[in-house]
């Protein structure tokens, strides 16, 4: 009887020190922002308990551009990164080991906005000639979705790169409004609700608008996936769980978002600055289909994504010979069409 009761306490023992271990798990994502609306269902996770559910350690790495956050991943500071597809094909374009395995967006939310005071010299994208023009942060390895869809929509106007200076505008609202309200900028491409604020605000006029497609009718492949969950190949090989773990916290905060309220979404977020909240509300009601309600990859939108990323990449071989569908994974998350 004692050995079995023994028996007994170590297997307990050894189920709460199993059970300790799991909730011990961390997962590092690095991802845009904070409060940036393409992203905002990475922020949410923890604020609706999933990652406790779990039994998972979640930390997010905010940064001011999705190849930055790329660079955490293949850096091996993160597990995952959330960014741009088209970032991430660069950054595979260039080597990186980077595999897309959710969709996190349904529709890319990009502005191009010029400062106020420019409004009576700038009427179209050929006037942007001689200015400094601000896009999310690149890296040496990866060219950010901004910064592609500024340089389509220079050449759709006429404009050369040697004809304007970019510079690096971050992914959140104090880098975006300090460019902006400095003249540090005089044109940025722009992320919501950032941009939706400036506007309100009187600090900026629209020039071009993804969600409007007159605007960018000159541009291949404007319903291109935006945001998505990417990680490296050895993370898939060698802590599957992860990968699964991830993709279920994801596609469940999906699954909320569709049936919530922009009004129950902001609440959930608990922001303390009543600016920031009316402005992501804005927002959010303005774009009412900006998330994938699943995570399930498009094989439309994929197609769309291969064709903007690749006539952002004229000239470049490397780029133009990549095929998308090498680096999706969708085991965790499927597909439809």
């Amino acid at each position: 009887m004692l050995i079995k009761f023994t028996n007994f306490v170590i297997s307990a023992l050894l189920i709460s020190l199993s059970h300790a271990a799991l909730a011990e798990e961390r997962i590092v994502v690095s991802v845009p922002g904070p409060k940036n609306i393409s992203y905002l269902p990475i922020d949410l996770i923890q604020k609706l308990g999933f990652d406790r559910d779990e039994g998972v350690k979640l930390l997010l790495l905010h940064t001011g551009g999705g190849a930055v956050a790329l660079n955490h991943l293949i850096t091996r500071n993160a597990d995952f990164a959330v960014a741009g597809l088209p970032a991430a094909m660069s950054l595979r374009a260039n080597g990186g080991d980077v595999v897309a395995v959710a969709a996190v967006d349904d529709a890319p939310l990009f502005v191009l906005m010029v400062r106020i005071s420019l409004k009576t010299k700038i009427k179209r994208i050929s006037d942007l000639k001689g200015l400094v023009i601000g896009v999310n942060t690149s890296t040496k390895n990866s060219k950010t979705t901004s910064q592609q869809l500024a340089e389509l929509l220079l050449k759709s106007g006429g404009v050369s790169l040697d004809q304007v200076r970019i510079v690096p505008a971050g992914q959140n609202w104090e880098e975006q409004s300090s460019l902006i309200l400095s003249g540090a900028a005089d044109a940025i491409m722009g992320d919501e609700p950032f941009a939706s604020r400036l506007l309100a605000e009187k600090k900026v006029f629209f020039l071009a608008n993804l969600s409007q497609p007159e605007s960018v009718k000159n541009i291949p492949g404007t319903h291109f996936l935006h945001a998505a969950l990417e990680t490296r190949s050895d993370v898939i090989a060698n802590t599957p769980q992860k990968v699964e773990k991830m993709a279920r916290m994801l596609q469940r905060t999906l699954k909320w978002i569709a049936s919530h309220t922009p009004e129950d979404l902001v609440a959930k977020l608990e922001m303390s600055n009543a600016d920031e909240r009316s402005a992501l509300l804005v927002s959010l009601k303005k774009y009412r289909h900006a998330y994938s309600i699943d995570g399930k990859f498009s094989t439309r939108q994929l197609k769309e994504t291969e064709i903007f990323f690749q006539s952002s990449s004229e000239g470049d071989s490397n780029a133009q010979a990549l095929r998308l569908e090498t680096m999706v994974d969708d085991r965790w998350i499927g597909r439809s069409h």
